[in-house]
C-alpha cells in the first residue's frame, strides 16, 4: 500500500514565501516524475512543476522564476518553494508521483493542501 501525504498549505500574503512537502511511503520499488499541481476554484486543475527521478524539472510559465521544485536524495520527498505569492496563486495544491510498486506503476495524488494568498 502507497501514501502520498502533503503538508505546508496555509495562508499567506502577497509577496510571501511558502513552502509545501509531500512524502510518499510503503511497498514502493521507485518513484519517477513527482510533481505539484493545483486547482483553483471554478477551474480546471492545472500543472505547477515537475521533477524527475534525475532532477529533470518543468515549470508553468505563470510560476517560473517564483516557484521552485526540488526532492530529497531519498526521492521519496518532493518539496515546492514558493515565493512572491499573489492571489492568483490561491488554489488547492496536489502532490503527484508516478510509483511503481509490485502491482505495477500508477500514478498516486495526494489529498490536496489549500494555499490562501492574501492582498
Amino acid at each position: 500500500q502507497v501514501q502520498v501525504v502533503e503538508s505546508g498549505g496555509g495562508l499567506v500574503q502577497a509577496g510571501g514565501s511558502r513552502r509545501l512537502s509531500c512524502a510518499a511511503s510503503g511497498s514502493i520499488i521507485s518513484i519517477f516524475i513527482m510533481g505539484w499541481y493545483r486547482q483553483a476554484p471554478g477551474k480546471q486543475r492545472e500543472l505547477v512543476a515537475t521533477i524527475s527521478s534525475g532532477g529533470d524539472t518543468n515549470y508553468a510559465d505563470s510560476v517560473k522564476g517564483r516557484f521552485t521544485i526540488s526532492r530529497d536524495n531519498a526521492k521519496t520527498t518532493v518539496y515546492l518553494q514558493m515565493n512572491s505569492l499573489k492571489p492568483e496563486d490561491t488554489a488547492v495544491y496536489y502532490c503527484n508521483a508516478n510509483i511503481w510498486t509490485s502491482g505495477g506503476r500508477r500514478d498516486y495524488w495526494g489529498q490536496g493542501s489549500q494555499v490562501t494568498v492574501s492582498s
